[in-house]
């Protein structure tokens, strides 16, 4: 497949069809790809409980990239590559500011799914990522028993309110937190380092291959970061214009094969 060695492609929104499938033309480039000798692994804010199973499908031999970045871990072997939970201090005061706004939060520990309450928020999420909610109480209260360093925290708010603690919370933290929004309505805080950048730079060093050799696929503004990174960056006709226009290429969207449009392009 020309000088191209790796794939990376998000889930949601890009290799994902809006009914959370991939369609039988994306799973079949993304093989013919891997026959031709392509790398191909995922690049998702979800947990890895929730990509693996997309991973074991897709056949992926390589670590898969989880979290935004802050977990990278083989869905074969179990392997751990990396790894960046926010810290303890810094998660208490995400919480607390959750609170303060009134937003619905997740809180990510272990690959398990923690919130204070069942919510329609909440509940829309375990079942867009098909995983179970674990009702603690009090958040804080429940990190501070826990006494150690969480994966992700996630906001669920309308999408003015996410962009104005966005902005907010973006000035309070600075650069000590990455924060970003995989979908309008959706504000995550990691590890400052975090990023799928980064994570496929860890990915493409393990595996000796150079930035210019690597495609990346996504939609969201979450996925700048690799986007930008990669010899290749593609968005999807259903990204934000601000993706769009960062982006080497725009394919055709989620629900129409766009991840298999593009590489189509190549393989032949």
């Amino acid at each position: 497949m020309r000088r191209f060695r790796l794939i990376a492609t998000d889930l949601d929104d890009t290799l994902l069809d809006d009914n959370l499938q991939i369609s039988s033309r994306n799973r079949r480039a993304l093989q013919k790809a891997a026959e031709m000798g392509c790398v191909v692994t995922i690049a998702t804010g979800r947990m890895y409980r929730s990509a693996r199973p997309v991973a074991l499908e897709l056949g992926i031999e390589v670590p898969i990239i989880t979290y935004q970045g802050a977990l990278v871990k083989n869905a074969r072997s179990g392997a751990v590559l990396a790894e960046r939970p926010v810290p303890f201090g810094l998660a208490c005061e995400v919480l607390a500011e959750g609170y303060k706004a009134g937003v619905h939060m997740n809180l990510y520990f272990n690959d398990c799914l923690y919130v204070d309450s069942l919510t329609e928020e909440g509940t829309g999420y375990a079942r867009l990522s098909g995983v179970e909610q674990h009702p603690v109480g009090s958040l804080v209260n429940y990190l501070e028993s826990v006494g150690e360093d969480p994966t992700k925290i996630l906001y669920i708010a309308g999408p003015e309110k996410v962009d104005r603690l966005q902005t907010a919370l973006a000035v309070k933290f600075g650069g000590s937190l990455y924060i970003t929004k995989s979908k309008p309505n959706y504000l995550e805080f990691m590890h400052p380092q975090a990023t799928k950048k980064h994570a496929l730079q860890d990915l493409a060093r393990s595996l000796g291959i150079p930035r210019e050799d690597i495609i990346v696929f996504g939609d969201s503004y979450n996925d700048l970061d690799m986007i930008g990174y990669a010899g290749l960056g593609v968005a999807m006709a259903n990204a934000p214009a601000e993706v769009r226009e960062k982006a080497d290429y725009v394919t055709d969207t989620n629900n129409r094969d766009g991840v298999a449009r593009f590489l189509e392009r190549l393989l032949t």
